[in-house]
């Protein structure tokens, strides 16, 4: 794989797993029994961190900070999308 493709996708891979620590340190500091803790749905948002952080920093000429910060926001801004659809009735 080319240079340019894969720095984007791991710093977006990066960013998303940085997110994903930061919600597991949620999720175990406030110690939610009513909720289970889902490794899906965790390598999920890590591998759509990647692949979204990738298409980032691809159409911004391979640049991998801005790949590693869509990487940490991307996710959590689609995972806000997800909830406020969810909310409204969508289903996928």
């Amino acid at each position: 794989m080319d240079q340019a493709l894969l720095y984007p996708i791991l710093f977006g891979a990066l960013g998303g797993l940085v997110r994903a620590l930061v919600g597991i340190a949620k999720y175990f500091e406030k110690n939610k029994k009513d909720q289970k803790f889902r490794l899906g749905y965790v390598l999920y948002t890590i591998f759509i961190a990647a692949l979204v952080g990738g298409i980032a920093g691809i159409f911004a000429n391979g640049d991998w900070k801005l790949a590693l910060i869509v990487g940490y926001a991307g996710t959590d801004f689609l995972e806000g999308l997800y909830k406020i659809k969810k909310a409204q009735g969508f289903e996928i």
